[in-house]
């Protein structure tokens, strides 16, 4: 099957797209954005990949569903597009690099300056129909997402993991934590965040740290 993706990614994940789901999953979401308003737009769904190649990625940050408002997902976890406000998870995120790192609020939410430096901004589901979180959950999407996470643990060294609450630390588990570095911390939506264990976390300069010791570039956040 000709996935319109990256061609690092392609050429790593091309036996995903052989494997019987992978048909299914898309049938499913071509007949959902033909008679449904499906987010992202059906161009950027792939966009984490795009913007950051298998060979530039140095951190890995979940997700688990694209924003569901119109305007807001553009194919990146936890980003919007310029113009578009901040969603409370987003600005949790902002709060804690202002705080970990003294960074001002940026003037937009949309996350691309990071994807471009090497951030794989990976929603566990890719697509979501408008007005209904999780609404394309378990139809193959996080089978693809589970390849593709054990597919940068196996391949790559030295990569930062982004793990903010349960549902991305189950995700991870397939994980090797001996050769990567693996952060951990409550989830940024204000439900999770503002019972303790996002604020204070410092996943920003722990990443830049690690990145240091292992001789790579930092990621401006």
């Amino acid at each position: 099957m000709d996935v319109k993706i990256e061609q690092s990614w392609k050429e790593r994940l091309a036996p995903e797209f052989e494997k019987p789901y992978f048909p299914e999953l898309v049938n499913f979401v071509k007949s959902e954005y033909a008679t449904r308003q499906i987010f992202p737009p059906a161009k950027q769904i792939f966009n984490a990949f795009n913007f950051c190649s298998f060979d530039d990625c140095k951190v890995v940050i979940l997700g688990q569903d694209p924003y569901h408002g119109l305007g807001q997902a553009n194919g990146l976890c936890f980003s919007v597009n310029d113009g578009v406000r901040m969603p409370p998870s987003l600005v949790n995120i902002f709060k804690e690099i202002q705080s970990d790192l003294g960074k001002p609020f940026p003037a937009t939410g949309n996350l691309e300056r990071w994807a471009k430096q090497g951030v794989l901004l990976l929603n566990a589901t890719l697509t979501v129909q408008s007005g209904t979180p999780g609404s394309h959950q378990n139809r193959g999407w996080e089978k693809f997402t589970d390849a593709v996470i054990k597919c940068v643990s196996d391949e790559k060294s030295n990569i930062v993991f982004m793990l903010w609450g349960k549902y991305a630390q189950d995700k991870g588990a397939v994980i090797d934590a001996g050769k990567h570095e693996v952060l951990k911390a409550r989830h940024p939506s204000p439900m999770s965040a503002n019972g303790g264990g996002w604020f204070g976390c410092k996943h920003f300069s722990k990443a830049n740290a690690y990145l240091e010791s292992k001789g790579l570039d930092p990621i401006n956040w």
